[in-house]
């Protein structure tokens, strides 16, 4: 059974119900929440397949897809329109420097995207999820359907956003790229019902939010999911130790969810789940270290090659010996000057 304490109707104050899913409309249920209390909107809202009959496999069998009635709608307009009210219900609630991530498909992704700019969001990124073991096209008339969109937006053309560079230290130390090639959800992972179909047609691979979340988000981060499902978005995030609200007008949706995120374990610490970032590192002027005794007025520093050496002046300044002679000015600037370089950080070029 699904409990009231976990799972309302609608939050009751106006503290935030983390770690909830909140069983109703996603726009009232957002309508309810403050203002600027939310660091982070992943939506996986329906794709208006908009298909007609079945499916069939080259042996005659059914394909088990998308024929639910959330996911259809009766004409363009009446999507647009729901689509308008949860974007702008979305960006009521995000802080000003929040994100958005949406996926969907060919069906509605250029849809979405369109409007998104219309309330003045700022698209970042487009993202292609690549899956590595598509559905086949069994009709065998188009291209096999083989990527999803994600769009990664900000509030606006000026807004801050998180964004964990670093994060590709999950990628051989290479900058991630916007191709990201993860199958599609299977095996254990995959929630079926008693029957052994599967418990929601278009549930998305952990991986998938794992990738979103770390690189767009901190530990403590408030992520909402306006379209839960069964609960991906929540299960990564109490993983990695973020605060989680899922909104679910299905309520046997929501108790699968709630099941499921039931028996996930947040890793131990923050430290595991955070990416450290060398921009956000404190920067330490040169001038503080003398000022405060470290170095002292007279010292002759050199590179770690000791190639290059310079002595320190009371003003924080250093001075070396170039070929076009004396050189006196910050460390940076001077350690520039001895490599005959336009710039350069002069504390990984000078060492003491």
């Amino acid at each position: 059974m699904v409990t009231r304490s976990r799972l309302a109707a609608a939050p009751a104050a106006v503290d935030l119900p983390v770690g909830r899913i909140i069983v109703g409309d996603c726009v009232e249920a957002m309508n309810a929440l403050p203002e600027r209390s939310v660091d982070l909107v992943f939506a996986d809202p329906p794709y208006n397949l908009q298909l007609r009959g079945a499916l069939f496999r080259p042996d005659n069998s059914e394909v088990d897809g998308v024929d639910d009635d959330w996911d259809k709608f009766a004409d363009l307009a009446l999507y647009d329109r729901f689509t308008r009210e949860w974007l702008t219900a979305a960006h009521r609630i995000l802080k000003d420097d929040g994100g958005l991530w949406v996926i969907g498909s060919y069906h509605n992704i250029f849809r979405i995207g369109s409007i998104l700019q219309d309330l003045g969001f700022w698209i970042l990124n487009d993202v292609l999820w690549i899956k590595s073991n598509p559905m086949p096209n069994f009709r065998g008339r188009r291209y096999t359907n083989a990527h999803e969109t994600l769009i990664w937006a900000s509030k606006g053309p000026k807004a801050r956003y998180t964004f964990n560079y670093d994060v590709k230290g999950g990628n051989d130390d290479l900058q991630m790229r916007s191709d990201w090639m993860i199958p599609l959800c299977g095996g254990p992972e995959r929630l079926r019902d008693p029957s052994g179909r599967k418990a929601h047609p278009t549930q998305k691979p952990e991986a998938l939010l794992h990738r979103a979340l770390l690189a767009t988000t901190h530990p403590g981060d408030v992520v909402l999911d306006p379209f839960f499902g069964t609960g991906t978005t929540g299960a990564v995030a109490k993983r990695l130790r973020r605060r989680w609200i899922g909104l679910e007008r299905d309520p046997a949706y929501a108790q699968l969810a709630e099941r499921r995120i039931r028996a996930v374990e947040p890793l131990a610490s923050d430290a595991l789940v955070s990416t450290p970032s060398k921009r956000n590192e404190p920067r330490v002027p040169f001038g503080w270290v003398v000022e405060r005794g470290l170095l002292s007025p007279g010292t002759v520093i050199f590179d770690v090659a000791h190639h290059h050496s310079a002595e320190i002046y009371a003003d924080g300044t250093i001075e070396a010996r170039t070929l076009l002679g004396a050189c006196r000015g910050s460390i940076h600037r001077v350690g520039a000057a001895v490599q005959n370089a336009a710039a350069c950080n002069g504390l990984a070029v000078l060492a003491f």
